[in-house]
């Protein structure tokens, strides 16, 4: 269904400016943003993905990966097609790309956020994550969703890329219980190369939801010969302590898929390096990540080192929290747990 968008400026003649996000794109008449679901049309613009929705599935919430806000629940997934970023390595390219559709009208299923939540419900997830491609290019159509889900007790979780506008920002914090941010490099080069992006609107957005008070995890998705020296990994890992030093840091294995096939897949004692690096910078928590079994999956004490939760990749083998504090020494163990 098309909607009219949020977060734009009429210009001159019939040309837009639109501010979701930190591309900020001028669009002419009869053009769409970087995002390619966000069209001007006669001057107005409209989302072309309300309510379009391509993917809805009941995932762990492990697998944002979120491993400090309410382990061992479901979250119920959703998303649209359509993404500012243009990432040489993603996952979800079938999706996440504009050119895969040209027509006027978006792909989907149609889905109210009444339905979405009345899923969320009826599959008893305690969240529902907005997520597969950057959230924010349905922003429209997720927070909808997202005070109906407050008012029926269901929280909400982003998995972002971060390149959200400050004015979004500040409509979506209010209704927004967790996020995941990547942070995919520390380099702006690498970015704009990787991304089609800058790194410091990312940056900008880390510290604002953190600000804000919404939960907040970062992954670092390790790609060989691109962010993966030490001198990046500790750059990103001081600039997390900087802000927070219970900030949960996720490092993960990179595996070769879409337009990036020249890489090998990443050596665990690389994922083991940056988890090294990660925790002599004074993160409490750093996290091995695509590597199940390997080591670096579970939850540990800051203050005694006794396991506290217990996973073997997207599954809690034993949750050893008492009311949110370490069973050996009752420290609090920071997270989002009730």
């Amino acid at each position: 269904m098309m909607s009219e968008a949020l977060f734009y400026r009429k210009g001159d003649g019939d040309r837009v400016s639109c501010f979701l996000c930190a591309h900020t794109c001028s669009i002419a008449n009869g053009k769409r943003g970087l995002c390619g679901v966000r069209e001007n049309r006669d001057g107005t613009l409209y989302t072309l993905v309300y309510g379009r929705i391509v993917a809805e599935n009941v995932d762990p919430v492990e697998k944002k990966p979120l491993f400090h806000f309410l382990p061992g629940t479901s979250s119920l997934s959703i998303s649209t097609v359509g993404c500012n970023f243009s990432c040489r390595h993603c996952q979800n390219f079938s999706i996440s790309q504009p050119d895969t559709f040209p027509s006027k009208e978006a792909p989907g299923k149609e889905r109210s956020p009444e339905q979405i939540v009345d899923h969320a419900l009826s599959a008893n997830c305690r969240s529902i994550s907005y997520t597969y491609v950057e959230p924010t290019i349905f922003f429209e159509f997720a927070h909808d969703c997202m005070q109906l889900a407050h008012e029926n007790n269901v929280k909400n979780i982003f998995v972002s890329n971060g390149y959200m506008g400050k004015e979004a920002t500040a409509l979506l914090t209010p209704v927004l219980d967790g996020i995941n941010i990547d942070l995919k490099t520390f380099r702006d080069d690498v970015y704009k190369s990787l991304c089609g992006a800058r790194l410091q609107p990312v940056l900008d957005s880390i510290g604002r939801m953190h600000d804000a008070g919404v939960w907040l995890e970062i992954t670092t998705l390790l790609i060989p010969g691109m962010n993966d020296s030490t001198e990046e990994l500790t750059d990103i890992a001081e600039f997390i302590a900087s802000l927070d030093t219970a900030i949960p840091w996720h490092v993960t294995g990179f595996f070769p898929t879409y337009k990036l096939t020249d890489r090998e897949p990443t050596p665990f004692a690389v994922i083991e390096k940056a988890r090294q690096i990660g925790m002599a910078s004074g993160l409490q928590y750093v996290y091995a990540g695509n590597r199940p079994g390997s080591g670096g999956e579970d939850t540990l004490c800051p203050s005694c080192s006794a396991q506290v939760i217990l996973r073997h990749g997207f599954s809690i083998r034993e949750n050893r929290l008492v009311e949110g504090c370490c069973p050996e020494c009752s420290q609090a163990i920071a997270g989002v747990w009730k």
